[in-house]
C-alpha cells in the first residue's frame, strides 16, 4: 500500500510540473527579450528533446518514445553536445501471462549525445549518437514471491541516420537567417546496439542483448510561429538467445506514431505537446507466443529556453494515458546543449 501511495503522489506530482511547465511557455516569451542575436541559430531544431526517448524500461520494448522537432530544418556544419539527467518511476503493465507482476521501479539516467549537421546531396542531415548510463532500483512479484532488483549500467547506445529530402535545403549559417519552414519531409534509420548492462538470469535488465532497427518517415508543416509535425516508424528486432537462462526471446515489430503541436515564441524559446502511440510487439519465448501486444498512448510536453548563443536547456516531461504492457511510468528530465560550428 505505501508503494502503491507513492505512485500515485508522484503521479500527481508529474501532471502539476506538466501544467507549470505550460504555463511557463508564456512567462517564457516574456522573459526573452535580453535574447536578441540568438534567434537565428537557436530557433534550429532542438537535439536535445531525443535525448528524452532513451529512457526504456528494463528491456521490455522501445516504444514510448517522444521527439518534438526532429524533422525541423538546421545549418549545416553545427555540432550538438548533449548532457542530461531523466527519472522515471513506475512500473511494467503486463498481461497475466507475464512472470513479471505489480513491478515498481525508478530508474535516473544520464545521458550523453553527440550530434552534426551536414550536407546530403543539397538536402539537411544529421548524424547521432546517444550514451545514456542508468540506475535501476525497486521490486516485483514473479511467481508469488516479491524480489528485488538495483542494478546500475549502461543502456544499449544508439545511432542514428536521418536526412529531410523535401523542404529543408543544406544551408549556411548566414543562409539559414533567411530561410522559413513551410512544409518538410524526412526519414531517419536508428539502430541500436546491444551492449548494454545485461544478466541472463534477471528479468529486469538495462540493456536488452538485441539488436533494434528503426525505419521512420516525417512530415512537418509550419503555419507562421505554430507548426505540427508527424512522424511514423516500425521497430524491427533481433533476437535475444540468452533470455532468462538461455532461453530465446523473439519479438514481433513494433509500430509508432509520434504527432507534435509546437509553437515559437521568438528569441530561441519554443514548446510543444506531444503524443505518441504504439502497437505490436508481441513476444514468442522458446517459440510459445505471448499474450502480450502493445496498445500504449502516452503525452508529454517539452520546453527550451536559450542561456546564451552556445548553450541551451530544455525541460521535459511524458505520463501515460493507456498502457496494455511496457510503458507504465512516468518520465521527467533537464537537459543542457552545447553548440558550436563553422560561422558560429
Amino acid at each position: 500500500m505505501h508503494g502503491l501511495r507513492r505512485v500515485a503522489h508522484y503521479k500527481e506530482f508529474c501532471m502539476l510540473n506538466l501544467k507549470r511547465l505550460v504555463q511557463s511557455f508564456y512567462c517564457g516569451a516574456i522573459l526573452s527579450t535580453n535574447l536578441r542575436g540568438y534567434w537565428t541559430l537557436i530557433r534550429c531544431r532542438g537535439i536535445a528533446s531525443l535525448c528524452m526517448t532513451l529512457l526504456i524500461m528494463s528491456g521490455q520494448g522501445v516504444a514510448g518514445e517522444i521527439e518534438p522537432r526532429a524533422y525541423a530544418n538546421t545549418p549545416i556544419g553545427i555540432n550538438f553536445l548533449i548532457a542530461g539527467y531523466a527519472y522515471s518511476d513506475g512500473g511494467l503493465s503486463t498481461e497475466a501471462s507475464s512472470p513479471i507482476q505489480d513491478a515498481e521501479l525508478d530508474i535516473s539516467s544520464e545521458i550523453l549525445a553527440y550530434a552534426r549537421v551536414f550536407d546530403v546531396w543539397g538536402k539537411s542531415g544529421k548524424v547521432d549518437v546517444i550514451l545514456p548510463y542508468s540506475q535501476l532500483s525497486g521490486s516485483a512479484t514473479v511467481a508469488g514471491q516479491t524480489v528485488e532488483r538495483n542494478v546500475s549500467g549502461l543502456n544499449d547506445p544508439r545511432l542514428r541516420f536521418s536526412v529531410n529530402f523535401y523542404g529543408a535545403p543544406a544551408l549556411s549559417l548566414p543562409e539559414f537567417a533567411n530561410y522559413q519552414q513551410d512544409l518538410i519531409i524526412g526519414a531517419s534509420i536508428q539502430v541500436s546496439a546491444p551492449f548494454g548492462q545485461y544478466d541472463n538470469d534477471k528479468m529486469v535488465n538495462l540493456g536488452n542483448n538485441r539488436w533494434f532497427v528503426k525505419p521512420d518517415i516525417g512530415i512537418s508543416k509550419a503555419w507562421g510561429n505554430f507548426s505540427l509535425e508527424c512522424s511514423s516508424g516500425v521497430f524491427l528486432f533481433s533476437k535475444n538467445d540468452d533470455y532468462f537462462g538461455g532461453k530465446t526471446l523473439d519479438q514481433d515489430s513494433v509500430y509508432s506514431t509520434q504527432i507534435h503541436a509546437t509553437y515559437s515564441f521568438g528569441r530561441g524559446i519554443w514548446a510543444a505537446l506531444s503524443g505518441t502511440y504504439d502497437y505490436g510487439g508481441r513476444r514468442a519465448i522458446d517459440g510459445v507466443r505471448e499474450k502480450d501486444a502493445e496498445d500504449n498512448l502516452r503525452v508529454g510536453a517539452t520546453f527550451a529556453l536559450p542561456v546564451n548563443r552556445n548553450n541551451s536547456i530544455k525541460l521535459s516531461a511524458s505520463t501515460p494515458i493507456q498502457t496494455s504492457t511496457g510503458s507504465d511510468y512516468d518520465l521527467i528530465g533537464i537537459f543542457w546543449q552545447y553548440r558550436w560550428g563553422k560561422e558560429l
